[in-house]
């Protein structure tokens, strides 16, 4: 014996058949709302002047990880800086005046 399962979209504002699911995220929430070709195009139709203004907010878009290299010549500064007895963070950026400082001391 075969069976069939078949899923049906249902509108949420008319309870009429329903073309597609459209997902959206308003503040921390996550919504979908499954709509007819005309419904979906309204909610696109309103929701445009907002998007058009908006910038887009990609999820999990992170900086690149630095190269090893660029992460040891870092650390190199660091460790030159203190040996010189002068303040350097252990993290962060590095005054672009202390690169320098480094640079025409290690020039060789």
């Amino acid at each position: 014996m075969a069976t069939r399962t078949t899923v049906a979209l249902e509108d949420d504002l008319d309870g009429g058949p329903a073309d597609q699911t459209l997902h959206f995220r308003l503040g921390t929430n996550e919504y979908e709302i499954d709509l007819n070709a005309k419904n979906a195009g309204r909610f696109r139709n309103q929701m445009a002047p907002f998007i058009d203004h908006a910038r887009k907010a990609g999820r999990g878009q992170r900086r690149p990880a630095r190269p090893a290299s660029v992460r040891q010549h870092s650390a190199s500064i660091r460790a030159w800086a203190k040996e010189q007895g002068m303040p350097v963070s252990d993290r962060g950026r590095i005054p672009s005046s202390l690169i320098e400082q480094y640079e025409a001391a290690t020039k060789h």
